[in-house]
């Protein structure tokens, strides 16, 4: 996914380059907050982040943060109490939150059109959980990123954030206006889309060919919606023997993660 935007772009405070950010809408994270041991971590590691704006710590916590990263400027001790308070109710938070600087976000024509490379973009799905599960089932079957809609999706952090254990730092993601223009922009760089229908013809082993391709997912109560079908190449159902009719999205994209997965020759 290197390109001349990832040449070009400036040095971060750590002394890396970031993803390539391309023309995009300014990043949907804001100052947000990310909670949970993985999601920080994962968080502080990354280089494509700048230094943490912010984060608080048990003195236990703060401890294994120093031991595995060094001095961290931006640590502060707190008490459970303190953190919660400064989090969304609920949150758990194992003893560690952190207000990351925000994430380098990529464009569509960063992603390489390679045999065998997955793309997932996400139509309207709009559950945390369920993105964060997906951006997880990304992360372990190797897609080389995800394409959301930027006014009927999360942000990268919070709660999608702790659902996706980390992998908000591993798959690059882009948010678009318009997922259909999204389509025939990928299209042209060579990638073929196929968007998941329970009422397709054909399963998707039969539709998929080893080439690149972006998988379409849609909401789990309407699915795709019309001008997004229309814009795919073909569209495909995972079979269901057991006679159950629809799966959670999550399940769905990583049952489709796993058979894009898949050597073909």
């Amino acid at each position: 996914m290197s390109s001349h935007n990832e040449r070009n772009a400036p040095w971060n405070a750590r002394g890396r380059r970031p993803f390539p950010q391309g023309s995009r809408r300014s990043d949907p994270t804001g100052d947000d907050w990310l909670w949970g041991w993985h999601p920080v971590t994962a968080a502080l590691a990354n280089p494509r982040r700048d230094a943490p704006l912010h984060l608080l710590a048990t003195p236990d916590q703060a401890k294994r943060l120093e031991e595995r990263f060094g001095r961290l400027p931006a640590l502060e001790a707190a008490d459970n109490a303190a953190i919660a308070r400064a989090l969304p109710a609920g949150a758990v938070h194992q003893g560690v939150a952190l207000k990351a600087a925000p994430l380098a976000l990529v464009a569509l024509e960063d992603f390489a059109p390679a045999r065998g490379a997955v793309l997932l973009m996400l139509d309207q799905v709009t559950d945390p959980q369920n993105v964060g599960a997906v951006l997880r089932s990304a992360a372990a079957f190797g897609a080389v990123g995800v394409v959301l809609q930027d006014r009927h999706a999360p942000r990268l952090t919070g709660a999608l954030a702790k659902a996706a254990a980390g992998a908000v730092e591993a798959v690059p993601a882009v948010y678009v206006v318009n997922l259909s223009r999204a389509l025939e922009t990928l299209e042209g760089l060579g990638w073929r889309a196929v968007g998941l229908d329970g009422a397709a013809e054909r399963g998707l082993a039969e539709v998929l060919d080893g080439g690149p391709v972006v998988l379409v997912l849609g909401s789990e109560g309407e699915g795709l919606r019309r001008l997004v079908a229309e814009h795919c190449d073909e569209l495909a159902k995972i079979p269901m023997p057991g006679g159950f009719e629809s799966l959670n999205v999550s399940a769905a994209a990583a049952v489709a993660l796993y058979e894009a997965a898949r050597p073909r020759t």
